[in-house]
């Protein structure tokens, strides 16, 4: 792979790595700097372009999923939207704004170099303080290629932000004991992403009248086996089969026994209830005595659930609360009808925390075997940017304390990850056009270990930046930062027992 030898490029202060719904949203708040956006694919959309099969939908209300100051159109159907109506959102957004001309398509970030080493920077330890965002010389050069060239050019930036989400495009595999990986298997094994990249005609021709295993019980598990149950409807249709290694509760929809769902987990009152970074002693001793009603609560959920869905008819129901699925980020809604498919017995379930290959199939932890197979479609399973804790410490969801002049934005989760990301844009926008400064080095790793911290306790499975029982709480200090009034409704009792929405973070003038 040859590298150009030109002088690096700097056509803009600010990098953006990424255009999927968090660049969009970080392009469109630092656009006044006229940023470059590298995007390594040909369109907008991120893993809704390029990581969704045909039955992947919107999980929750488009109330919660839109941009603040660009509303869902009218919309016919009271359903949630479908990926492709996500996508016609994201390029109308796009376009409305004129945010296309910032956006470089088939434009490859293959490394990141930090420059200003020679100034004695040490990333072994903090700095004393991060400094102004945009120094006035070169900090980062970016090795870029294209898709229609093997040359490397390279660009250099004061401050670049990485948008590449999670997960990104690539499949990541889990390992395997030797002679026990994919490499001895003589059916077809394709990743999730692998799979969601194939055009419908492929996909069918891949799991029609095929015996196909799905690796996984999360959305795209669900996804690709209700595709895989529709392509093998009548007498000849092969069932699919998903192999199920942790159990998770999963909402049908979103109310519960006719309330709706917001209120348990999505209003201030609400999230009062658990705890939260920095709280002091008294709001700590509140939250206790007021303990037992969130186990209420949790159990009120899942006796709905138990009711609504044949959770036990399959033994697909979860030793642990509600709660711990919810604060965690592993709550998924299922696809319409997708049990009564199982009950049609084009979708099995097969409990099994280990499984390898063999050359005709997979083999279990207790030395069963499923045999004769076509096609296997893991899930998922382990993120882009791996961190020995599981989680990134991002100081507001954003900066790593010990990296100067570069910003993550994508990496925390919540109910919407499309306006928790519009608010963390917000926020670096303010940062980057001086309207506040961030606190030291030390600082802002403190206070990013309370966030961990309060995550930790409210869920065993911690392995992810996920703020649900907490967002508005998170989203007060990035008012405070911007200098915001921290509560947004018009009215105390819509404060205190409505849910917050992107609307309600409109950006103040």
């Amino acid at each position: 792979m040859a590298t150009q030898d030109n002088l690096p490029i700097m056509v803009s202060r600010i990098g953006i790595i990424g255009a999927g719904v968090s660049g969009l949203a970080v392009v469109k708040q630092l656009s006044h700097y006229n940023p470059i956006v590298f995007e390594a694919t040909d369109s907008i959309g991120g893993v809704w372009r390029h990581c969704s099969s045909k039955c992947t939908k919107l999980q929750s209300p488009t109330c919660n999923y839109e941009f603040s100051d660009f509303p869902w159109p009218e919309r016919e159907s009271s359903e949630h939207p479908s990926y492709v109506e996500i996508l016609e959102y994201l390029r109308a957004y796009a376009v409305y704004f004129d945010l296309f001309k910032y956006v470089m398509f088939n434009y490859k970030v293959v490394e990141i170099k930090f420059v200003r080493d020679k100034e004695g920077f040490d990333f072994g330890c903090l700095p004393p303080d991060h400094g102004n965002p945009l120094p006035g010389r070169m900090v980062w050069e970016l090795f870029v290629q294209t898709n229609e060239s093997y040359v490397i050019q390279r660009y250099h930036f004061e401050f670049i932000v990485v948008c590449t989400g999670k997960y990104g495009d690539i499949p990541l595999m889990p390992k395997f004991p030797y002679n026990k990986g994919p490499e001895v298997f003589k059916g077809k094994a394709l990743h999730t992403i692998e799979y969601c990249k194939l055009d419908n005609e492929s996909t069918t021709d891949l799991v029609k009248g095929k015996k196909v295993v799905v690796i996984g019980f999360k959305k795209s598990a669900t996804d690709i086996a209700m595709e895989c149950a529709q392509e093998n409807q009548g007498p000849e249709g092969k069932p699919c089969t998903m192999i199920v290694r942790r159990l998770h509760w999963i909402l049908p929809h979103f109310w519960i026994w006719g309330v709706p769902f917001f209120m348990f987990y999505s209003t201030r009152s609400a999230q009062f209830l658990h705890q939260t970074p920095n709280q002091g002693l008294l709001k700590t001793l509140v939250r206790f005595l007021l303990s037992p009603m969130r186990r209420v609560i949790s159990k009120f959920i899942e006796s709905y659930l138990l009711w609504k869905l044949p959770l036990e008819k399959y033994g697909l129901k979860p030793d642990h609360s509600f709660e711990e699925d919810y604060a965690s980020c592993q709550v998924a809604v299922l696809p319409k009808s997708f049990y009564n498919e199982a009950d049609k017995g084009k979708i099995i379930f097969k409990r099994a925390s280990k499984w390898w290959f063999w050359s005709n199939g997979i083999e279990f932890d207790d030395n069963t075997k499923m045999d004769k197979l076509k096609t296997l479609l893991p899930e998922p399973f382990s993120s882009l940017l791996e961190y020995p804790s599981g989680i990134m410490p991002l100081y507001r969801g954003t900066i790593y304390p010990s990296i100067p002049n570069m910003a993550f934005v994508g990496y925390v989760e919540s109910v919407s990850n499309l306006y928790t990301s519009e608010i963390r844009s917000m926020w670096l926008a303010g940062l980057i056009d001086n309207k506040f400064k961030l606190p030291s080095a030390e600082k802002m790793l403190l206070q990013t270990m309370k966030d961990m911290e309060a995550m930790k306790k409210s869920t065993k499975f911690y392995k992810k930046n996920c703020i649900t029982t907490f967002s508005i709480n998170h989203n007060d200090e990035i008012c405070e930062d911007l200098g915001w009034h921290t509560w947004r409704k018009k009215n105390l009792i819509k404060e205190v027992f409505t849910p917050y929405t992107a609307v309600d973070y409109k950006k103040e003038d």
